[in-house]
């Protein structure tokens, strides 16, 4: 019986701990000013808005583009070709940027930065 229990509870650790080690897939959670200092050292990036069109129109973040959240599902996203290029993600407050980036993470994409919502954006907006 104490074999029988030792067993169960190992494998139940082992579960666990892998829906854990998956529920943090691979992306990278940054600040908005860490954010902005790795887009002023590369070049070769892309923001990506998951808000709504309409949030989108409203302001956004210069030369970022919109794919909204909602639209990210387990199909291939023709707007986002290279899946090693770094993608910069952000919505309004960062509850839908961090579903979006495991989303992505989830279909492939290996270089994900989430940072957050555009309430903490201190440049211009277009």
């Amino acid at each position: 019986m104490k074999h029988k229990l030792t067993l169960s509870f190992i494998t139940s650790i082992l579960l666990l701990t892998g829906c854990q080690s998956t529920a943090n897939t691979n992306y990278q959670q940054v600040s908005m000013q860490e954010a902005t200092k790795l887009m002023e050292t590369n070049d070769q990036y892309i923001i990506l808005d998951v808000r709504t069109p309409s949030e989108y129109t409203d302001g956004h973040i210069p030369n970022a583009i919109n794919i909204p959240n909602e639209i990210i599902t387990d199909q291939e996203l023709t707007q986002l070709p290279d899946k090693n290029q770094m993608i910069f993600v952000y919505c309004r407050s960062g509850n839908r940027s961090k579903q979006a980036s495991r989303k992505l993470a989830d279909l492939g994409y290996t270089n994900i930065i989430e940072f957050g919502g555009i309430i903490d954006w201190e440049g211009e907006l277009e």
